[in-house]
């Protein structure tokens, strides 16, 4: 497919339609929020693009703030990762049109970036994924046979680096359990599955939501308490909870607090699970 025959973003479904608000958010980000500034060499011109083909997305400070948070977040796990398992794996479980081997890039690391076959059609026609180190792989996380279609290794083989970024909040609780079960099941000592999570009051309310209404996508799962992620499966224990909004400033910032102190679990917040021997 030549560079400039992608397929609409505006014929995306609900879900991979999102894609766009990680994306905007980076484009302009550090110029909002200097001081959160993550540097995505890409965004800009893929968004031009995107947007010569459908409305703006709302810019609202909230939500870029809440991407620019969690992209350091994931980045920095998934670095630490790698300095401590030099030319590993990371995967990006529903990549959309994010960039994340331009900062994890260190001359040995692979990465996988997988997403629904519409999602690549996109992705394959705007992003040049050639290095021999990267790849792009289909990818359906309700598909029971998910790990096996990454190929990834088997439970005596090499940790990974799993990371999935404004997804499973989309997906059926069953759904979510089912990812963890499998990464709790097949997973090789020493592996990380990080991913972001609201609370349970977020459910059902993608309409309060500025960015995600005019998606049509909608909150499908949401935490009640941080010791539901390790009950999938026994080989799992959460290694890490890191609050997305709470350096947002007043009152945001102060309300995640808040929330978190009252009902147990952050607002919204990036999760590591790992997976033991």
């Amino acid at each position: 497919m030549p560079f400039d025959a992608a397929p609409p973003a505006s014929g995306l479904s609900a879900v991979p339609s999102t894609l766009r608000i990680p994306l905007a958010a980076r484009a302009f980000g550090d110029a909002m929020f200097p001081r959160m500034a993550i540097g995505d060499a890409s965004a800009a011109r893929l968004l031009a693009t995107l947007e010569d083909q459908a409305p703006p997305l709302p810019r609202d400070r909230a939500t870029v703030y809440g991407v620019l948070a969690r992209t350091r977040c994931f980045r920095a796990l998934a670095r630490d990762f790698l300095q401590a398992n030099p030319g590993g794996h990371v995967v990006n479980l529903g990549c959309g049109l994010s960039h994340y081997f331009q900062w994890l890039d260190d001359g040995k690391a692979r990465m996988t970036d997988a997403d629904l076959p519409e999602v690549l059609a996109v992705r394959r026609a705007l992003l040049a994924d050639d290095e021999p180190r990267h790849e792009v792989r289909p990818l359906d996380l309700t598909a029971p046979d998910w790990w096996d279609g990454l190929g990834l290794p088997a439970r005596d083989g090499p940790p990974v680096f799993l990371f999935s970024e404004g997804v499973l909040m989309y997906l059926e609780p069953a759904q979510v359990e089912a990812v963890f079960a499998t990464f709790g099941e097949r997973a090789p000592a020493g592996s990380v599955l990080a991913f972001d999570a609201m609370c349970w009051l977020a459910t059902g309310r993608a309409h309060r939501h500025p960015s995600v209404r005019p998606t049509g996508a909608q909150f499908r799962w949401g935490l009640r308490r941080p010791a539901e992620l390790a009950r999938a499966h026994p080989r799992l224990r959460l290694a890490g909870t890191h609050e997305v909004m709470a350096g947002y400033g007043f009152p945001l910032g102060m309300l995640s607090s808040a929330i978190g102190a009252f009902l147990g679990v952050p607002m919204y917040a990036v999760y590591a699970l790992h997976a033991v021997g």
